[in-house]
């Protein structure tokens, strides 16, 4: 069992929870959580990369001049990939990088991810991180005092509320996208990328609880 600190939002250790590594996944992949990762970024491609090849480019077909009794290297046309000017050879085209892992690695991969955080002491708890209204100021301050103001951090909020009804804090999302290095996200849309990026995983009680109940499912 892992023992996490919960905290306050003054930064004060207000008790402990256990998590049990079981609930996500027991151990860590690092083979599975690199291919998907590498899923995750072919995904993101646009693709829409476009080179001219020699009879693509402007320019004549003819032969600059003859091939012997000059005294020159023989050349071809102007359009040849030799010449300032001419087409690429085996330049890329547009093309779609996607392509898809089965489901249950992908969601193995999130738990790992999860985990590793746990593991490495770079995740934090805690109790309550509503705001009452829209302020930077109010989620930067909760921040300073957990010693998280300079450093990339993901904040994981519960995706449902207690009638299961999907519930998203736009006010703590719209007070922390300005921060620099902080994004916010609920549970349910996690991916191991977006776990590994950030160095440091911060959860709502809410949010630990739901992602404990997704990893029992998952079993």
């Amino acid at each position: 069992m892992l023992k996490v600190n919960v905290v306050n939002r003054q930064g004060d250790t207000v008790g402990s929870v256990e998590v049990d590594p079981a609930d996500f996944g027991g151990e860590i992949n690092k083979q599975l959580l690199h291919d998907v990762v590498v899923q995750y970024l072919a995904n993101q491609r646009a693709g829409t990369h476009s080179t001219l090849r020699r009879g693509e480019v402007a320019g004549s077909t003819k032969k600059l001049f003859r091939q012997k009794g000059t005294g020159n290297a023989r050349v071809g046309t102007r359009r040849t990939n030799k010449r300032r000017g001419g087409g690429t050879a085996k330049g890329p085209k547009p093309r779609d990088y996607e392509y898809h892992m089965p489901k249950k690695m992908v969601r193995a991969a999130t738990r790992m991810a999860v985990l590793s955080k746990f593991q490495d002491n770079e995740a934090l708890i805690i109790d309550d991180l509503s705001v009452p209204e829209i302020k930077t100021k109010q989620v930067a301050t909760i921040l300073k005092a957990l010693k998280l103001d300079d450093i990339t951090l993901l904040i994981g909020t519960n995706s449902f509320d207690a009638e299961k009804k999907p519930a998203y804090d736009m006010k703590l999302y719209k007070s922390a996208r300005n921060i620099a290095g902080v994004e916010v996200m609920p549970v349910a849309q996690f991916n191991a990328y977006t776990v590994l990026k950030q160095k440091r995983l911060l959860l709502t009680k809410a949010a630990l609880e739901e992602l404990r109940g997704a990893g029992k499912k998952a079993e």
